[in-house]
């Protein structure tokens, strides 16, 4: 019998281990880490017969990429959130593996204790809960994407206010842009500058960066500020008048968009309301209807 406990005991320890690995694995893929430029400019610009040092690391990551093919990952909220596929793939089979593993783990103390389960019970909570998982990683993807839209288009808000007062204090187009992405600090406008300095580097014209990473990321507002900043590279036109307009109906649209979501959070506040009413109805008339 010691021995069969010791053998249940070093499963469940076993278990324990790989549940708190996998844990481990999902959170330092979830944080979102510093991009290196140095590594990346490298990567641009390798010797002849570097790439065949990479090719190993590169077949060990064929399935990695394969798997967030099949999955089909949302891919402009991951650039938004600057995450790749394969980061999303791994988060999303590290979530299912613990999914997977907890019931089993379970089933392991209960039998540690002398509780047998039938194991029908064991093996579909694992799936169940596996998928469960899934499903809740996949939504934390898309909550953060939602959030950081937001927080996005509200800086592009400043950002087409700092843009018009560098058009007003007679800088150029492209001056303008670049001075006012380094006025202010956050994730936001690093990604614009980093934007900013790939249309630099690669000899491209910032506006159609703007735009491509709009495109990219999903934030059509970004590529108005290009399309704006367009026709006054080209044409040579004072837009910081229209700048100043299309900041002004952005925070509109994000007041309007708010408050429609604040509505909607409101209504489904009001259906907790009325199953409390229907309760404490229930409570009130539940004496009279006994005594009948």
């Amino acid at each position: 019998m010691s021995v069969v406990l010791n053998w249940q005991l070093a499963v469940a320890v076993s278990g324990g281990a790989a549940i708190g690995l996998g844990v481990f694995l999902v959170v330092r893929e979830l944080v979102p880490a510093t991009p290196a430029l140095g590594p990346a400019l490298r990567r641009l610009h390798q010797p002849p017969g570097a790439g065949q040092l990479t090719a190993p690391a590169g077949r060990r990551l064929e399935w990695l990429t394969g798997l967030s093919r099949w999955l089909r990952p949302p891919h402009r909220q991951l650039a938004l959130i600057d995450q790749t596929p394969e980061q999303y793939a791994l988060s999303m089979l590290l979530s299912a593996l613990i999914g997977l593993a907890a019931p089993t783990l379970l089933g392991v103390t209960l039998l540690a204790v002398g509780v047998r389960l039938p194991v029908v019970v064991p093996v579909l909570g694992s799936l169940g809960l596996a998928l469960l998982c899934a499903l809740v990683a996949h939504r934390s993807v898309l909550d953060r994407a939602d959030k950081a839209r937001d927080e996005f288009r509200q800086a592009v808000c400043t950002y087409l206010d700092l843009v018009a007062l560098q058009l007003s204090a007679a800088h150029g187009p492209v001056q303008s842009l670049e001075r006012a992405a380094a006025v202010c600090d956050g994730w936001v406008f690093e990604r614009i500058s980093e934007a900013l300095r790939i249309a630099q580097m690669q000899m491209h014209s910032p506006w159609d960066e703007l735009r491509d990473l709009a495109e990219r990321i999903g934030i059509p507002e970004l590529g108005d500020v290009g399309a704006i900043m367009r026709s006054s590279g080209s044409e040579g036109a004072q837009v910081h008048e229209t700048l100043r307009s299309r900041a002004d109906s952005l925070r509109d649209q994000i007041r309007t968009d708010n408050l429609a979501r604040a509505e909607g959070v409101t209504s489904r506040l009001d259906i907790p309301g009325a199953l409390l009413v229907f309760v404490l109805l229930g409570f009130a008339v539940y004496p009279f209807i006994a005594r009948l």
